[in-house]
């Protein structure tokens, strides 16, 4: 067990982790961590990167703007090379 000092940063407080800390969570200035509260314990863990919300998320996202911001179509011009399509087949 390592104790370290709560400091005071802005309207936050703050606690530095030392080193080896760092080096165990492979974490780097910078990182972003999940904190969880739990039965008076503070438990810190490396966040797991999320490229996207999650399907159900970005959804209920949508229904909450509503679909009169839905953004409009863009007109990019005619066809033209390897990306055109026909519409005939």
């Amino acid at each position: 067990m390592t104790q370290v000092t709560i400091c005071k940063w802005g309207n936050s407080s703050a606690i530095k982790l030392p080193k080896a800390a760092m080096n165990e969570l492979s974490l780097a200035n910078g990182d972003t961590v999940d904190l969880t509260v739990s039965n008076g314990q503070v438990i810190l863990e490396k966040a797991r990167l999320q490229l996207a919300p999650p399907l159900p998320e970005m959804i209920a996202e949508m229904d909450r703007l509503g679909w009169e911001n839905e953004p409009g179509s863009v007109d990019w011009g005619p066809d033209a090379g390897s990306e055109r399509i026909s519409d005939r087949d």
